[in-house]
């Protein structure tokens, strides 16, 4: 009996410890089961871990024991009763440091050390063996699988403590180290990187393949779903994406949007300061796709010219060294564009440059034909006369005679013409012309002025209408300044018309201005010849049906008088129909 009450209560105790038992294990399940990842829409604070050791024994005692020391000493503790248990539980937990017992069934501590160092994920987990200080076991063995130390059972709690603590830190100086030399690697890599795309950008004097190299080198370098560029306007109103390398997100190039409307947003980036902010995109819609950006402004000390942005899925962020790279890529893109883009000015103004002395030698070979034609119709005119005058009685009854003054006064004429044609353009340019105004009728005036015009145009089968308006329109203008630009569209109508079409000359005005303007038909000038017709020794290339020839001084005076009379001068063609006008102002009109 007194056996019996014995047997009893110990057998009551095995059971309580087995119950103990049974409970730490659930809650150990409950502990290493997959927890719910949370995503916050906004910033989450960083969360405290507390550090994860594993033990692994056969002994259910012995895990009850330090699962109570340690769990009260804030650290989160896994078991596990054999090796299997501990290999999967280290693989899918990560505990942070293994207590691992050396003599179990089946499977050893040495062993099970061994697969544990052999997989990635669990290859740098410090192992502390656990032994009975009556087992006999190779302790090298131990150390040669991996093992960092040996702890002998039964310990001393402190000293337990003290040796977990001590590998611990030990591998967080590992990791720091391990990390700090990740990133002194990146660094190093992002330098090289930022020298390979600054000569690449430096090598470039083409703006399209800076902003491709740009964009291209970053997205691949950090793995970005889409790298843009957008560039302001002249007046930093409208952001264009002018140039983007993207792998996963749709294409964005081309798309411009108002500052005004993100007034936080350019703000800050106007100031020259980067941001970096998750928001969906307004291109993406309807996919409302959300992403992480960075952007980072391309700027020089003549001014802001764009933004490079990076884009990431919302989850991901920049760091501090990846931010950096990206603004000494954007100060490079400043540099590389600004380069670019005086080029590109260089190499129009020597364009310009080429087709003025292009203008400049085809107007000396026309002057000189010009100059010419006349002084060798004089001569050879003064020769006939010599020989009418010495073969003939009466000579000036001759119609040779008439033929030959009738030449004499055609080429002196046109010589003055040109002469004065030359020397109006450098007074112009010397702004040495004397303006004299006086009020003009232009209804009373021009019918005297187009009576010149008129056989002219019957001779070549035109038609000169005058169309004036009814009420009296007065100009304040130079009499002679504002013949020559009349004769000047009257004479071009003239000399590009042909036969049977027509040529106007129209007046009107409306609440602003005076216009009086010259209309042919049959002819169109191009709008790319409409640009330069007004331009210095330009000649519209155009067949001139009657071979009036010309020096294309003409319509270069005309800007330049009209712009002495205070007006403007301007010219319109289609449908076969082409207007010359000049424009007064009312207030200059009166």
């Amino acid at each position: 009996m007194g056996t019996s009450s014995e047997e009893g209560p110990q057998k009551k105790d095995q059971e309580n410890q087995a119950r103990d038992f049974q409970n730490f294990s659930q809650a150990l399940d409950n502990f290493a089961a997959p927890q719910a990842r949370e995503i916050l829409t906004g910033v989450e604070l960083p969360k405290i871990k507390s550090e994860v050791i594993l033990i692994v024994d056969d002994t259910p005692d012995n895990l009850l024991v330090l699962f109570s020391y340690l769990e009260d000493k804030g650290y989160k503790i896994l078991l596990a009763e054999d090796a299997e248990s501990a290999l999967q539980i280290a693989q899918t937990q990560a505990p942070d440091l293994i207590l691992l017992d050396v003599l179990m069934p089946e499977i050893d501590g040495f062993e099970t050390c061994r697969r544990l160092k052999a997989k990635p994920t669990t290859r740098e987990i410090p192992v502390i063996f656990l032994t009975a200080l009556s087992e006999t076991v190779n302790k090298v063995q131990g150390f040669k699988l991996g093992g960092v130390d040996y702890i002998t059972k039964p310990s001393e709690q402190e000293e337990v403590l003290a040796r977990i603590q001590t590998h611990l830190n030990l591998r967080k100086m590992r990791h720091t180290l391990a990390t700090q030399n990740q990133e002194l690697q990146q660094a190093l890599n992002f330098e090289a990187l930022v020298r390979r795309i600054t000569d690449k950008l430096r090598d470039s004097l083409e703006e399209k393949q800076i902003l491709e190299t740009a964009t291209q080198e970053l997205a691949e370098i950090l793995d970005l779903s889409s790298c843009q560029i957008e560039l302001y306007d002249s007046k930093q109103i409208i952001a264009t994406i002018t140039y983007e390398h993207t792998l996963t997100l749709p294409q964005c190039q081309g798309v411009s949007r108002k500052i005004g409307d993100f007034p936080e947003l350019y703000q800050q980036l106007l100031q020259k300061s980067p941001i970096q902010l998750v928001e969906k995109v307004p291109q993406f819609n309807p996919q409302e796709i959300q992403v992480t950006r960075l952007a980072c402004p391309i700027f020089d000390d003549r001014g802001i010219i764009g933004n490079l942005w990076g884009l990431r899925p919302p989850t991901e962020v920049f760091t501090a060294l990846e931010i950096k790279l990206m603004q000494q890529v954007a100060s490079q893109c400043a540099i590389a564009i600004r380069q670019a883009r005086l080029y590109e000015a260089s190499n129009q103004q020597v364009k310009e440059l080429g087709q003025l002395n292009q203008l400049k030698d085809d107007f000396l070979k026309t002057i000189s034909h010009e100059l010419k034609a006349p002084m060798s119709s004089i001569q050879l005119a003064t020769q006939t006369m010599e020989n009418l005058l010495a073969t003939k009685k009466n000579p000036q009854k001759s119609p040779t005679f008439k033929r030959v003054l009738k030449i004499f006064h055609e080429s002196c004429e046109r010589q003055k013409q040109l002469v004065d044609d030359l020397l109006t353009l450098c007074y112009l340019d010397a702004k040495a012309k004397t303006i004299q105004p006086e009020l003009i009728d232009l209804n009373l005036w021009i019918p005297d002025l187009a009576q010149v015009y008129l056989n002219c145009a019957q001779n070549q089968q035109q038609q000169l209408i005058l169309d004036l308006a009814e009420e009296e329109l007065r100009v304040l203008a130079d009499a002679m300044m504002l013949e020559r630009i009349v004769r000047e569209f009257l004479h071009n109508a003239c000399k590009y018309t042909p036969a049977e079409r027509t040529i106007t000359v129209q007046t009107k005005a409306n609440e602003s201005e005076i216009s009086l303007c010259v209309i042919n038909t049959g002819v169109e000038i191009t709008s790319e010849e409409q640009k330069l017709i007004f331009n210095q020794f330009y000649r519209i290339p155009n067949n001139d049906p009657w071979k009036y020839g010309g020096t294309g001084l003409g319509l270069t005076l005309v800007k330049k008088l009209a712009k002495m009379l205070e007006a403007t001068v301007d010219v319109t063609s289609e449908n076969e129909q082409t207007t010359f006008c000049l424009r007064f102002p009312k207030c200059f009109s009166e």
